[in-house]
């Protein structure tokens, strides 16, 4: 069993290149959920949705969100009746989030609905919320504290961001089977995601950690900075912001207390000394995922990396 922590695109695109050399129904998704928000009286879950439009086939794989060939009518709609339209759902998209809304309201937990868009998207693999509690990720920029999707999508990460903090986390309970995963997989795999606001709020949920470090799985890791930079989002610079370097050693620190092996791009070779050092197996490879090809690839390296020695 292969336990998988997921946030952002670069864990939906690996995620196709795994389910593509494993067996699916082995492998459960653990999402985030700092990214959810509300918009037009509908529960948005832009993560899950990621993946679970990726896994069924549906993705707009050049937006890297959304899905493929959507419309936008009942947004432009919307609009004339003086909504802001700035956060793009299209109508697709809208009757995923009613849906996912109307189950919510029916007394649904937030990993039951998931479960269910899941099977009725015909995905083998089991996913899963972080946790079915209200977190929210919250960035202090130069204008305040905003909201992840303002600060993410209507601001396009523009300026600062100097501290992120997750609303909600310390009151946070992990969804039901999440450290069950954890504790009874033979692998644990931390996708190239943003660590800092797609990973850190999983990892900030009560008990997610910890299971981490106390669960006999071997657990690896795909650094989701390459070179310095992140080929999508602003990893790089919200690091840097934080006082932090942008490099795969970096990734190795943050994950330092439970990571086994971090697998880093060829560019970044030279890294492999300063991240041992921390204690972390480092695995030298392409990381960039630039066809289903080099997805699959990579994730044979990963599980190559983490299997028997």
């Amino acid at each position: 069993m292969i336990t998988v922590l997921a946030g952002g695109v670069g864990a939906a695109r690996f995620l196709q290149g795994l389910l593509a050399v494993h067996r699916p129904s082995d492998i459960t998704i653990v999402s985030n959920v700092g990214d959810d928000a509300e918009f037009f009286g509908l529960y948005v879950s832009p993560d899950i949705d990621i993946v679970l439009y990726h896994l069924s086939g549906l993705a707009d794989e050049e937006r890297g969100f959304g899905l493929k060939g959507d419309t936008f009518n009942v947004l432009g709609s919307i609009g004339r009746y003086g909504y802001d339209t700035w956060f793009q759902l299209g109508d697709g998209d809208l009757a995923t989030c009613i849906t996912r809304t109307d189950l919510l309201r029916r007394g649904r937990t937030l990993a039951e609905v998931t479960s269910e868009l899941a099977s009725a998207l015909l995905i083998p693999a089991t996913i899963t919320p972080s946790t079915n509690d209200r977190l929210r990720t919250k960035i202090r920029t130069d204008d305040g504290v905003l909201d992840f999707q303002e600060y993410f999508v209507r601001r396009r990460t523009e300026g600062h961001a100097w501290e992120v903090t997750y609303e909600g986390a310390e009151d946070a309970v992990p969804a039901p089977g999440v450290i069950e995963a954890i504790g009874e997989s033979e692998m644990v795999l931390l996708t190239p995601s943003n660590p800092i606001v797609s990973v850190g709020p999983i990892l900030a949920v009560p008990g997610i950690r910890e299971a981490l470090r106390e669960t006999d799985a071997r657990i690896g890791a795909v650094s989701p900075i390459v070179g310095g930079k992140t080929l999508k989002g602003p990893a790089d610079r919200m690091l840097r912001d934080q006082g932090l370097a942008a490099s795969a050693t970096t990734i190795a620190s943050l994950y330092q207390d439970f990571l086994d092996v971090l697998v880093i791009d060829t560019v970044d070779a030279a890294l492999v000394p300063e991240i041992e050092a921390l204690g972390v197996q480092a695995v030298v490879t392409d990381t960039i995922m630039a066809s289903m090809e080099k997805k699959s690839a990579l994730a044979r390296t990963v599980l190559a990396a983490l299997g028997p020695k």
